[in-house]
């Protein structure tokens, strides 16, 4: 398997491409960590690759907060400069300046 370089960082705020949700990333699995079933319920149409980067947010839309897993493919860099509201966030990041929190002792 090819060794995959992620394109998103810890602390970077990124959003879906397809889906109304953005989020600040925890965490990164180099390629697919999840188990078989969460990967079977997506549509085999818009199923993503395995090989490749995976992403751990702490996610919002305009109705609620969750922690989302989503493939790099599926992701965009938020341009907005709006900070997250998931209430997480707080107590893993640090300031946000430029599209990014800053990584607090909390992260490793």
């Amino acid at each position: 398997m090819e060794q995959q370089t992620a394109k998103f960082s810890l602390g970077q705020v990124v959003r879906h491409r397809f889906h109304p949700f953005r989020g600040v990333i925890f965490d990164v699995d180099p390629t697919f960590d999840n188990t078989d079933e969460w990967y079977e319920s997506i549509p085999p149409e818009n199923r993503p690759s395995k090989d490749q980067p995976f992403y751990h947010l702490l996610a919002e839309n305009e109705t609620s907060y969750y922690v989302a897993y989503v493939s790099e493919q599926n992701l965009v860099s938020d341009d907005t400069g709006e900070p997250v509201e998931h209430p997480e966030v707080e107590q893993m990041f640090g300031h946000l300046a430029d599209g990014r929190y800053e990584i607090d002792g909390q992260l490793h």
